[in-house]
This record gives structure tokens, sequence and C-alpha cells, in this order.
């Protein structure tokens, strides 16, 4: 019963974090995919919207994974990439993808997923993916 619970609870927020994410995306006509994954990284929840690349549905999980797998938004090893220097090892590694829009879903200080965006540029994916993690910080179940 405990665990129905939580998992009611789970799908409940992925629910209200993707809302939230594709209301930005389609206030401004933004063709995205965006993903949620779990606290183990595994998907929960994807939509395309209409007109997304294809592409995107890879990239999008891949952003959420990074920041879940890490613990960090992905645009920090964005910004390091384009650091050059030692950041570029980073490029060596098949377990992230340096590029903005993946963010983690942190609950009362713990990790609990995270949210991936793909379909514009990075910096107009991380702005979807913050609606949705700003309606699980907003109104949490």
């Amino acid at each position: 019963m405990l665990w129905q619970c939580h998992r009611f609870s789970r799908r409940h927020r992925a629910r209200r974090v993707m809302a939230a994410a594709e209301a930005e995306a389609q206030a401004h006509g933004w063709p995205m995919v965006i993903a949620v994954v779990g606290s183990g990284g595994h998907l929960v929840m994807l939509h395309a919207l209409d007109q997304a690349q294809h592409a995107s549905v890879t990239v999008a999980q891949a952003k959420a994974e990074t920041a879940v797998n890490f613990r960090r938004p992905s645009k920090i090893f964005e910004d390091a990439v384009a650091s050059g220097s030692l950041g570029l090892r980073l490029l060596g590694m098949h377990n992230l993808l340096p590029l903005d829009g993946g963010l983690p879903l942190i609950v009362d200080g713990e990790v609990i997923g995270a949210i991936g965006v793909s379909g514009m540029q990075s910096t107009q994916d991380a702005q979807v993916a913050a609606a949705g993690v700003a309606a699980l910080a907003n109104n949490r179940a």
C-alpha cells in the first residue's frame, strides 16, 4: 500500500512538471521534446510536441540522465567544455551530455529525478526545463 501511494505521488509530480514545461514551450511556439526521469535515471515520461525533431528524443533523455546522474544542471558541463583546457576531457565521457537543458528535480533536499528538454537553442531548452522545475517547487505533493 505504501508503495502505491509513493508511486502515485511520483506520477503526479512528473505530470505537473511536464505540464508546466509543455505550457512554456507552447507559449513560445517551440517544438520541443521533454523527458522526465526518476532518481535512477530511467524514463518516467516523454512528450514530443508537434513538429519536434526526432533527434531531440534521445537528446532530451540524455540531458535528463546527465542531470540526475551527476545531481546538477547539465549546463555546468556545457560551461566546462566551453572554457576549454581541462573541461575538454568531458567530451571523452560517454555518460553525460554537456548541453544546457537538463535540470535535477529536488524535493526536501533530495534529487527525485530530472527533466531534460531539447528542440531549440540550449538556452531556450533550459528555460522550458526551468518552468517544469518551478512547478514542482511551487506546489509540492
